[in-house]
């Protein structure tokens, strides 16, 4: 544990040294802290004091990296986006990685400068074995014994020499200059002709998958790569749709679902839902006088529904955790009034020879209407957050709220129900631009007491989603 530990307080350190690294068009790389920039020039701190650079000249500003070993031997070079004592999330050329802390052996910064050194290093080995050779030819055409004492030219020698030549060069930091290339910039192995770095070409969606394929299941689940597909059956399918003609309609369907945001990239939701819910409530009526012999009212109906909620991704996974509030309307509804005080008062106005308060033939009924408010605790997990079309599971637990109005002819009253609320549910989102639009259903058990004891406890709700992440 301590061993993590100190891993996670150095890691934390490394995400707070931010050193930029500027990339010349001549294939400079030029590294230290950005100090101002405007229109026309760049100013940088570095180690060899400020330095005044002229904007025309730069090509871009390389984000920090880290090269993270693993057990095993896999390395990983990328952006650490977020880190804590048990996890760290790396953005590297082939996505985004969820790396636990204890199989992080070591990280080492990437520093751009060592490409530099590389390029001198190879030009360096090259010069060495051109003397070593011309050396040796000297003392072949001189035919003295120079050439048995000269074993550092000899044929083996001239061999080694090579081989040091074409051997990876091993930059600062341990890192090494045709695989950081490769692994940062996401290209082909470049070509070095005179110590300097040509042109190198980006590799195509087509390729990425070809290369995905070839994975092992290892590399595969520390990169988080679908290796569903392999290699044949992606060139198969290119091949299908280049003689079907829709080559071009799946390069756009690429090309549009690589636009859409990544589920990834956010860490806050909120979401307003608006729907139905379907109230199964009874209402106990025996209590009453003249409602003595009567069976439950059903006072209940479909009302609306409306929901806000405000949700956090937990560490980097795709559960989403909030509060939530919603209020639904219990519709109105009436039923006869049996009240005898009714019968009373026809009967004193008929005494008296006045005129009867409630006539038969007259509105002599009982009314109710209310609300339903729900307080929660909000859980969601999504099953495949970055498809056209995202399906998740939803959950609830809290306080849910009833309150009833009783208008009686002669009396009315104010009841309410209040204790636990519970929901499960199952929705579907895609994406419109910034905005996302869905469809909620959930069933939601909450126990009812008093003059509602005689109520379902579960109750269906649908609602059509609007929602943001961001």
């Amino acid at each position: 544990m301590k061993k993590y530990l100190s891993l996670f307080l150095s890691l934390f350190l490394f995400s707070f040294s931010f050193a930029e690294t500027v990339k010349l068009k001549d294939g400079t790389f030029i590294s230290g802290s950005i100090i101002s920039q405007d229109e026309y020039t760049l100013n940088m701190s570095t180690a060899y004091g400020p330095v005044v650079l002229n904007q025309r000249e730069v090509e871009s500003i390389m984000p920090d990296q880290h090269r993270i070993f693993l057990k095993g031997g896999t390395q990983l070079v990328g952006v650490i986006l977020d880190l804590d004592e048990f996890n760290m999330v790396l953005q590297t050329s082939d996505g985004i990685v969820n790396i636990d802390m204890p199989q992080i052996v070591s990280v080492e910064v990437y520093d751009y400068d060592q490409g530099k050194a590389a390029q001198q290093a190879v030009a360096e080995n090259q010069a060495r074995q051109q003397a070593a050779l011309a050396a040796q030819a000297a003392a072949a055409a001189a035919g003295t014994a120079g050439t048995a004492s000269a074993p550092a030219i000899s044929a083996p020698a001239a061999n080694t020499a090579s081989a040091i030549s074409a051997a990876p060069v091993q930059a600062a930091g341990g890192l090494t200059f045709d695989a950081d290339i490769e692994k940062v910039f996401d290209v082909k192995k470049p070509e070095i002709v005179n110590g300097q770095v040509q042109t190198v070409k980006e590799i195509s969606a087509a390729e990425i998958r070809a290369q995905r394929a070839q994975m092992s299941d290892e590399e595969a689940f520390l990169k988080g790569v679908n290796k569903q597909k392999t290699e044949e059956e992606i060139i198969a399918q290119t091949a299908e749709a280049a003689r079907s003609g829709k080559l071009e309609a799946m390069k756009k369907a690429e090309a549009k679902r690589a636009a859409r945001p990544k589920d990834s990239n956010s860490n806050k939701y909120f979401a307003i839902t608006v729907g139905a819910q379907m109230n199964d409530l009874k209402l106990d009526n025996s209590s009453r006088p003249g409602f003595e012999n009567t069976s439950p009212y059903d006072i209940g109906g479909t009302g609306i529904r409306a929901e806000a909620a405000f949700m956090w991704r937990v560490k980097s996974s795709n559960l989403w955790v909030g509060p939530a509030l919603a209020i639904a309307n219990i519709p109105k509804t009436s039923f006869d009034d049996k009240d005898p005080i009714i019968k009373e008062k026809n009967d004193q106005a008929e005494a008296a020879q006045m005129p009867l308060p409630y006539p038969p033939g007259s509105d002599l009924s009982v009314e109710t209407s209310g609300q339903v408010i729900d307080a929660l605790l909000k859980a969601n997990y999504y099953f495949n957050p970055d498809d056209l079309f995202s399906v998740y599971a939803t959950a609830s637990a809290g306080y849910r709220m009833l309150s009833l109005n009783y208008r009686g002819v002669i009396e009315g009253d104010s009841l309410s129900s209040n204790g636990f609320a519970g929901s499960v549910g199952l929705g579907v989102e895609t994406h419109f631009d910034d905005m996302m639009l869905g469809l909620e259903v959930q069933e939601f058990f909450s126990p009812y007491s008093g003059d509602f004891k005689d109520s379902s406890s579960a109750n269906l709700a649908a609602s059509l989603k609007f929602s943001w992440k961001f």
